[in-house]
């Protein structure tokens, strides 16, 4: 009998594991963002960004990273939020792929990696700032906060966000 349950309770596990997903956690002025795990490549404290003239006001520039040339993006300038003005402030990164490109972007700072069910997703609400929203693919209501999904590929398509002025 207690086979049983020991067989049951493993099934259960792997069930919850199959339903489950996992996400990189980073905070931009105060809100907690996700990214799939997936999607990240690295996670690095950027140093020597080479300036890209006449780029977009979001790519912060290009680094070396093990000899691949990675473009920056700022994710506080790309979601409206505006450059942290402290003068401590001393930005992480994270390091995703897209179309076999590397991007990384520029976050305040980098939290756990967490595990979660696929059942707790939900839609972005109709409270959630527009501009945020079109960068969005959903929020997990946590226990002390509200994490929001980012859409790596909208969020990197430059594009997109003059697409949806126009719209």
């Amino acid at each position: 009998m207690a086979q049983d349950i020991a067989v049951a309770e493993t099934r259960d596990v792997a069930l919850l594991s199959e339903d489950n997903e996992e996400y990189v956690t980073f905070q931009i002025n105060g809100q907690l963002f996700g990214v799939p795990i997936l999607k990240v490549q690295d996670i690095l404290k950027p140093e020597n960004i080479a300036p890209v003239p006449l780029a977009h006001s979001a790519i912060k520039g290009s680094i070396n990273l093990r000899g691949r040339i990675v473009t920056v993006i700022d994710v506080r300038e790309r979601l409206g939020v505006g450059p942290n003005t402290d003068e401590k402030y001393d930005p992480m990164a994270v390091t995703v792929e897209l179309d076999h490109d590397l991007y990384t972007l520029l976050v305040d700072t980098i939290g756990d990696v967490v595990s979660l069910n696929d059942e707790q997703f939900e839609k972005n609400p109709s409270t959630l700032d527009p501009m945020w929203r079109q960068f969005a693919s959903g929020i997990f209501r946590l226990d002390k906060s509200l994490m929001v999904v980012l859409d790596i590929d909208r969020l990197l398509d430059i594009r997109y966000e003059q697409e949806a002025k126009v719209i």
